[in-house]
């Protein structure tokens, strides 16, 4: 059997790859490799259970929720909620684990599962490998340890976690937002009622786009994937500027009032300045991933900020806050942490944070994000191939040192198997956009040759 997690947890095709039996088999082995890990011990297990507004995540939110019952364990159920909010809850109400059943920014047919540990935090790789190793042992036939009676867990639905999460964003402001009109894009997905709440209760003029969830339409079209509907509005409607969220709101991307795009590197770049300012940033430290423009890292240094980088995954930039401390950390695709207020990437809080930065200077958002220019980067992604092979194939590594020496010093080289989807990632970035755009299709077409 191939290894099921993921960087983020399990997806894969809603009812073909990701099954209502696997999410229930995953489950039941999840409650027991943690108990046997010791964190039930003492006491009666609970689990905090939520989901995006995808139709499967019904399916498979009754299997998650029927395995970790048979297995002893208490259920909370939030409902749909994005996937930082099931972080903070299954912290804030002394969970023992939470499940977040979602595919992020990925089509509808898709579906994930994420197990969250004791605090709302990511599962670390042994324990995710000890989960797979348990769950195949019984997919195969080695019967399962079942309480009867008292012991079965009871499960019951939470509401009063929007209420908690909403609060608890707002907690975390540095300032109110009245005057700004923020258009926001919420993908049709997690947080279409949390964060138009959490925006108007700010003090934000709210207008909202991609907010209506039926269980087929998440990110169709729409949210931080797809960001046109979001600069045609802010323009329409004279906004400030727009907030754009994917379908679990983990993330955020913004359009300024132009309607030109602030990637999350910009957003990185403004929120670092505000912490700095107040205090907040602690070492004067941001960590961002290889993926981050070069821009970021020469802005960041010019303000007396250390960049650190680490591999890509809002996982990996997670380790490396929590080990050496550091308050802030994210991607370029717009995962943003906020480690003291937030486990995981959290879209709203982002957004919010980000708007109080424009509300508390009066300065535009295109004013603020300019703090940083953005090299021209480009970025391919090559599918159907065997991306397991980028890092062994002689062919593709030729072509990547042929470009490397072409770009020289202005420029660099990235391949990225993706850990989410069956598909290579080429990264160029160059001082002029022509040679990005060249090279990065020729090492495209090399990864399609070399490993298709």
């Amino acid at each position: 059997m191939g290894r099921l997690f993921g960087t983020d947890g399990v997806r894969g095709v809603a009812n073909a790859d990701l099954t209502a039996e696997l999410a229930l088999g995953l489950s039941v082995a999840a409650a027991h490799v943690l108990g046997e890990a010791g964190t039930f011990a003492g006491h009666r297990p609970v689990a905090v259970v939520g989901r995006d507004p995808r139709a499967s995540g019904e399916f498979l939110e009754a299997a998650v929720v029927a395995g970790l019952a048979s297995a002893g364990v208490d259920v909370l159920r939030v409902g749909v909620l994005p996937t930082p909010a099931v972080a903070f809850l299954t912290g804030a109400l002394g969970a023992d684990l939470g499940v977040m059943l979602s595919a992020s920014h990925n089509a509808m047919p898709d579906n994930g599962i994420k197990i969250l540990a004791r605090g709302g935090h990511k599962l670390d790789d042994a324990l995710e490998d000890r989960i797979e190793e348990v769950y195949e042992q019984h997919r195969t036939g080695a019967p399962w340890d079942r309480p009867t009676g008292s012991g079965v867990g009871r499960v019951k639905s939470y509401e009063e976690g929007f209420d908690q999460y909403v609060a608890h964003l707002l907690g975390v402001l540095p300032n109110r937002l009245d005057g700004l009109k923020i258009v926001l894009d919420e993908a049709h997905g997690a947080a279409s009622r949390v964060s138009p709440a959490a925006f108007a209760a700010a003090g934000a003029e709210v207008v909202t786009i991609g907010a209506e969830p039926d269980g087929l339409n998440i990110n169709d079209g729409c949210g931080s994937t797809h960001l046109d509907l979001l600069k045609a509005a802010v323009v329409e409607h004279g906004a400030d500027f727009g907030i754009a969220h994917d379908g679990d709101a983990d993330r955020c991307l913004a359009v300024d009032h132009t309607g030109s795009e602030v990637d999350g590197d910009q957003i990185m770049a403004v929120i670092a300045l505000a912490m700095r300012e107040r205090g907040a940033l602690r070492a004067d430290t941001v960590v961002a991933t290889v993926m981050s423009n070069l821009g970021f890292k020469l802005a960041m240094e010019r303000a007396g900020i250390t960049c650190v980088q680490t591999a890509v995954g809002d996982r990996y930039v997670l380790e490396a806050m929590k080990s050496e401390g550091y308050a802030l950390g994210g991607e370029q695709s717009g995962h943003v942490i906020v480690l003291d207020h937030a486990t995981t990437g959290d879209g709203t809080l982002t957004g919010l944070l980000l708007a109080a930065r424009v509300a508390q200077t009066g300065r535009s958002l295109k004013d603020l994000a300019s703090v940083m220019e953005r090299l021209p980067q480009v970025l391919i992604n090559v599918p159907d191939v065997d991306k397991d092979r980028v890092t062994t194939s002689a062919e593709l590594t030729g072509a990547v040192e042929d470009a490397e020496r072409e770009l020289g010093a202005t420029g660099r080289v990235l391949l990225r198997p993706s850990g989410t989807e069956p598909l290579v990632r080429v990264m160029v970035e160059a001082a002029d956009i022509e040679q990005a755009r060249a090279v990065a299709q020729r090492l495209a077409d090399v990864v399609k040759s070399a490993l298709g």
